[in-house]
């Protein structure tokens, strides 16, 4: 921890000041120009002084060392709190206590606790021996022993592609709050009546840690068609059109794509979001439009 670095901040801790919860999320790129990007990217990023940066955990724990270390740089070189993804897969319970050990020794003080994907090949999610199941099991894990972490869950607007009901998707989030989830953060979605209506469900089964929405700026047409097919997230007939009306002109794709999640984002901002968090895809162009468009003004100090 540099001298200039404030302490990180705890999820629970940020919602519960009454800060709106503005998080960006981030991946290990897998070379040294897109280590050069990124650093660019959240340079710009930073300025707009997020809540939190989060740092994703690859297919099958493939990018834990990567993840620590970008955790690490999150808070000692732009001196912002840093959230580590965290899974289930390919890890017994042993192993997941020791990187939970090695990740508190390097200064992590949030967890986004997540089951993660079957490993490539597979159709569905099986423990490793002596592993664990479920998402809620992780957290109750990490609750057990790192009472002092603030962790944050998945949650599916759109319910998750391998839960067979919307109302058993809700039943398993609710399993992830009640083991000690501070904050639920939504995967992305495109049409807000889906998260206005998931809120509203949640608040009905007792959910009642704060709720974020997850979006995913348009940038590039046919990488969200396939990202929207992966995860099961629907795709407004209307936006389709336009963007594939334009399917060849990438600068109109992402003129199209910036303007409905400024419409989008200040349609849930007006709705009492307690934040909004921010898929960018390692880029800052989409994310500084649509933060400036929001009123988020850029500034020349790091994170608050």
């Amino acid at each position: 921890m540099t001298a200039n670095q404030a302490s990180p901040k705890r999820i629970g801790d940020i919602f519960r000041s009454g800060r709106f919860g503005l998080s960006i999320e981030i991946f290990p790129p897998k070379s040294a120009d897109g280590d050069a990007s990124l650093h660019e990217a959240l340079g710009r990023l930073v300025r707009y002084q997020p809540a939190f940066i989060s740092c994703t955990y690859g297919a099958g724990g493939s990018t834990q060392a990567r993840t620590m270390e970008w955790c690490r740089q999150i808070q000692t070189r732009y001196g912002c709190t840093a959230t580590s993804h965290f899974t289930c897969v390919g890890a017994t319970r042993e192993a997941l206590l020791e990187w939970l050990k090695a990740a508190v020794e390097g200064g992590v003080r949030n967890i986004m606790a997540l089951r993660g994907d079957p490993p490539q090949g597979q159709t569905e999610f099986r423990a490793v021996e002596g592993g664990l199941q479920y998402a809620n099991e992780l957290v109750t894990l990490i609750r057990e022993h790192h009472p002092e972490m603030g962790i944050g869950v998945a949650g599916y607007p759109e319910k998750h592609v391998q839960a067979p009901s919307l109302d058993v998707d809700l039943a398993n989030l609710k399993r992830k709050v009640d083991a000690g989830a501070d904050a639920v953060f939504t995967q992305l979605f495109y049409d807000n009546a889906c998260f206005l209506s998931f809120r509203d469900r949640c608040a009905k089964v007792g959910i009642g840690v704060p709720v974020v929405p997850g979006i995913m700026p348009i940038t590039e047409y046919a990488r969200i068609q396939k990202i929207t097919a992966m995860c099961g997230a629907g795709f407004p007939s209307t936006l389709a059109e336009r963007l594939e009306a334009v399917k060849d002109d990438r600068s109109a794709q992402f003129e199209i794509g910036v303007e409905h999640a400024i419409a989008q984002c200040r349609e849930l901002m007006a709705a009492g979001v307690p934040g909004i968090h921010f898929y960018a895809l390692n880029k800052s162009p989409a994310c500084e439009r649509i933060l400036e468009a929001l009123g988020f003004a850029a500034t020349q100090s790091e994170c608050a």
